[in-house]
């Protein structure tokens, strides 16, 4: 394994979408790393803050299909999917695809569609496959589902099941932009916008290397303990009613093996852990009734596990 190739790689495509995005730089790399381990990404955020920019601005740097599915109440699984008509012409059945069955899918405002509709995602983001009239059509690859919600409206939303949420590798914030960013970003897009002659700096070939690749990095046992003991601190608090299932334990070792190496190391270290806990874990734990109207509520208590237990030093 080359872990020069991950670096060149991360680099790319920051340098690429930062001609779109100002800043977020961290966000930016969490969404490399949830790409690279073949995760999903939840961006929940206030209107306006570049979501949909961001994940255009990544189908382009990756060159790869893109649709931008804008959910609402009356949207049906067969419009995700897909649907088989009757060729008139040719007198036989006719498959038209659906935007599911593209490489980068936007699911925008994604909990406004009933729980039927976003059931449909179910199948796609688990097993890269959807099934229609029977008929099992395999995804392409990569596959990679960005969706975005909006915290702060109620009315004629669907809050996303815990199941769904589960499948998302990542719940990010993008949060506002700072001074300096804001101002330039009224710069960048005074005469035109950046998104419409964004180029594709990243090949099929790179993109099957570092997703096949990246689970080379090496992981210590010390590091293993220490992920796990995270994880089993989530089933043992008194806030939460419902801690992490293994499936988060795995996720979270895949997610800091991907860190590590776009950050330019073949091991992982204990800061790897610390940089995505939050992401990988606060949307998949249930809190207790009582606490859970706590605005980042979540976020804190795994802030709170982190900090109290244990990391493991370097013994040299």
């Amino acid at each position: 394994m080359d872990i020069k190739v991950f670096g060149e790689f991360k680099k790319k495509v920051k340098e690429n979408v930062g001609k779109v995005i100002v800043g977020k730089e961290e966000n930016i790399d969490k969404i490399i790393v949830a790409f690279i381990t073949s995760g999903h990404v939840l961006l929940e955020d206030v209107p306006g803050l570049g979501k949909t920019k961001l994940a255009r601005s990544l189908s382009k740097t990756m060159g790869c299909t893109f649709k931008r599915i804008q959910f609402t109440p009356d949207l049906l699984p067969s419009d995700l999917t897909g649907i088989y008509f009757y060729n008139q012409k040719d007198q036989e059945f006719e498959f038209r695809k659906g935007p599911l069955l593209s490489q980068i899918v936007l699911a925008d405002e994604i909990n406004r569609a009933t729980p039927r509709t976003q059931s449909a995602l179910l199948e796609c983001m688990e097993e890269r496959q959807v099934t229609v009239e029977g008929n099992t059509i395999k995804l392409d690859e990569p596959f990679f589902v960005i969706a975005t919600q909006n915290p702060i409206e109620q009315f004629g939303t669907f809050p996303l099941p815990e199941a769904q949420l589960d499948r998302f590798f990542m719940k990010i914030s993008m949060g506002y932009p700072n001074y300096n960013e804001e101002k330039s970003m009224m710069e960048r897009f005074m005469e035109s916008d950046p998104l419409d002659t964004l180029k594709s700096v990243i090949t099929l070939e790179e993109i099957k290397y570092v997703q096949n690749n990246y689970c080379k990095v090496h992981i210590s046992d010390e590091i293993k303990d220490y992920i796990l003991n995270i994880v089993v601190a989530t089933r043992n608090n008194t806030d939460i009613e419902l801690g992490c299932s293994p499936r988060v334990t795995l996720g979270l070792m895949k997610g800091c093996q991907a860190y590590a190496a776009i950050s330019g190391r073949d091991y992982v270290i204990p800061e790897d852990v610390k940089a995505l806990a939050v992401s990988v874990m606060a949307h998949r734990i249930v809190l207790k009734s009582e606490i859970n109207v706590e605005k980042d509520k979540a976020n804190n208590v795994i802030n709170l596990i982190l900090s109290t237990v244990k990391t493991p030093i370097e013994t040299i």
